[in-house]
């Protein structure tokens, strides 16, 4: 067989062979990506809520989470106030917002938490935490992800430095009134205390993690506005069900001398397992 002709015929065999060999080989699995973001946005105190909106949005549009957890949001119907989370949600198009407060609805003024999500909704939950005494509530959206299902936990414990075993009242009650069907939890809010604090110890190992771990932050509440510098803000995450692929603060720089709150806030960037 000339020369040229074998040559031909291998390359033609080659070029034949590539499709079966795309076809045979197996591509990696992209990581389930979920980004969650808790955020305490100091209702309307500081006499400047249209100036801090505008910030607040920037801060949480530049992460694009896919929940948000918002602590101290107020709606006031003799302040002409509307509910400040969905006065956010709007100002960022996340189509789901759902919020908790001890007040009843329709009441002239109502306090509490919220939650903003892009991600499907399969139900909703709404608690007052014990002692309700200390008007607290917690509230918890269950979302679809494209692994399944993930619970999505607000709160905002008791604010005292000596109340630490309210917050541990506070926190057994929010344990005790999840659900035990084993979908995967995420618990994120202002918590009022440091990792250290003995009434965060349910939150810890071995069935949660701090996402920002112990030293990767100076502070969560803002100096700025008088607060000495401790992180009270949290995202506790099931390390069974997440990887931490990365946690910071947000929202810690001021723009034209103001800041979007006297906390700063946290996002987590995670991978489902």
């Amino acid at each position: 067989m000339p020369k040229a002709e074998l040559q031909r015929r291998t390359l033609l065999a080659g070029l034949a062979a590539l499709p079966l060999a795309s076809c045979a080989t197996t591509r990696p699995t992209a990581p389930r990506g979920l980004t969650v973001a808790t955020f305490n946005i100091w209702h309307d105190a500081g006499g400047r809520w249209p100036a801090r909106l505008v910030l607040l949005a920037s801060a949480l549009r530049a992460v694009g989470a896919d929940v948000i957890a918002l602590q101290e949001v107020l709606e006031d119907q003799r302040k002409e106030l509307p509910n400040q989370a969905d006065t956010i949600a709007r100002q960022l198009g996340y189509p789901h917002v759902h919020f908790v407060a001890v007040e009843p609805e329709g009441a002239p003024k109502r306090y509490g938490n919220a939650i903003l999500t892009r991600l499907p909704v399969i139900e909703v939950a709404r608690h007052k935490l014990a002692p309700l005494a200390d008007s607290r509530t917690a509230i918890r959206v269950r979302v679809q992800t494209k692994t399944g299902p993930v619970d999505i936990v607000g709160t905002h414990l008791a604010w005292q430095p000596e109340a630490g075993a309210v917050r541990a009242e506070q926190l057994a009650d929010l344990i005790a009134w999840l659900p035990t069907d084993g979908v995967p939890l995420i618990v994120l809010g202002d918590f009022n205390a440091p990792l250290d604090d003995p009434g965060l110890r349910v939150m810890g190992p071995p069935r949660f993690v701090s996402a920002l771990p112990p030293g990767a932050a100076a502070t969560t509440l803002n100096p700025a506005r008088g607060h000495q510098p401790r992180v009270i803000d949290h995202i506790f995450v099931e390390p069974a069900a997440f990887a931490v692929t990365e946690a910071r603060v947000i929202g810690d720089q001021p723009v034209g001398g103001e800041y979007p709150s006297d906390h700063f806030g946290v996002v987590a960037r995670l991978t489902q397992r």
